[in-house]
């Protein structure tokens, strides 16, 4: 059986899905009861927290293979995820797909690279997922900005993105789950281009119909507007630090492992655009 957490996130959910159409028995957990109504009927749902312990239990009990993802307000690895990974150990579990982050190995201060320093240490057999910036973050985390303001905020000036659809990371991930030959492997996964966000801007521009512009504040703008809007603190200070590395060219690497792993071409951003426009349209 294999463990999905983040269950119900824009990653977990595309997994998760993708492990169901393929016939795998799972088990998925979820923040609280309400969360839990969002996993399929058809699915085990567990209630988990990863700063409470006594909930690792249930959700590992019958686990040989986890996929793990760290939640965005999480920044305490030590007393969180670093004690799931020992239990996870201690009860036979024996692969953890991670999902990490593109270029973690030569950027100590994020969370992710913790983690997989852990998961190393532990002994456990591990796929690393290091994908780019998902295009997702779109229609959340930055949806309103778009929907609202016509407009995108975000502080990378004229650097490159080579942006991932989530829909692949999904794909992936089931595919490291249930395929061999993939253990003890990290992947940089990426969209088949490396685009600015005055290309993005006008791909939005392009498809919505109306003037999406891209500006590109200061990282002090940015993190206290981002905070203003309701962001927890610590989780914006994260997404500054990493639209910083953005900025010092460390995003726009193009690798072919998306289609090394699913033998076709990954999602292009004006695909994901299209698939996604109503997520940006303004409130009548």
């Amino acid at each position: 059986m294999i463990l999905i957490t983040g269950a119900t996130g824009n990653i977990g959910r595309e997994v998760l899905n993708n492990l169901l159409e393929k016939g795998h028995k799972v088990r998925a957990t979820a923040i609280n009861a309400e969360d839990a109504r969002r996993i399929p009927e058809s699915v085990q749902a567990v209630i988990f927290d990863f700063s409470n312990p006594q909930t690792y239990s249930t959700a590992l009990t019958g686990i040989n293979k986890v996929f793990l993802m760290r939640p965005p307000h999480i920044t305490d690895i030590e007393h969180t995820l670093n004690p799931f990974v020992d239990v996870a150990k201690s009860r036979g579990v024996n692969q953890i797909v991670f999902l990490s982050l593109l270029g973690v190995e030569d950027n100590p201060r994020v969370p992710h690279y913790a983690v997989e320093q852990h998961i190393l240490e532990s002994g456990i057999p591990y796929t690393f997922l290091r994908p780019s910036f998902f295009m997702q973050d779109l229609n959340t985390t930055h949806r309103q900005e778009i929907a609202e303001d016509s407009e995108i905020f975000i502080p990378v000036g004229d650097a490159k993105t080579s942006f991932i659809d989530a829909r692949d990371v999904g794909a992936i991930a089931a595919q490291t789950l249930t395929e061999q030959g993939h253990t003890n492997q990290a992947y940089d996964l990426t969209g088949p281009e490396a685009l600015n966000y005055f290309q993005v801007a006008e791909i939005f521009t392009d498809v919505l119909g109306r003037d999406i512009t891209f500006r590109a504040p200061s990282l002090p703008a940015f993190i206290w507007r981002t905070w203003r809007r309701g962001t927890p603190l610590s989780f914006a200070l994260i997404m500054g630090m990493l639209y910083n590395a953005t900025k010092k060219g460390l995003a726009d690497v193009v690798t072919n492992q998306v289609e090394y792993i699913l033998g076709r071409q990954p999602i292009t951003f004006r695909q994901y655009v299209e698939d996604y426009q109503s997520a940006w349209q303004k409130e009548p």
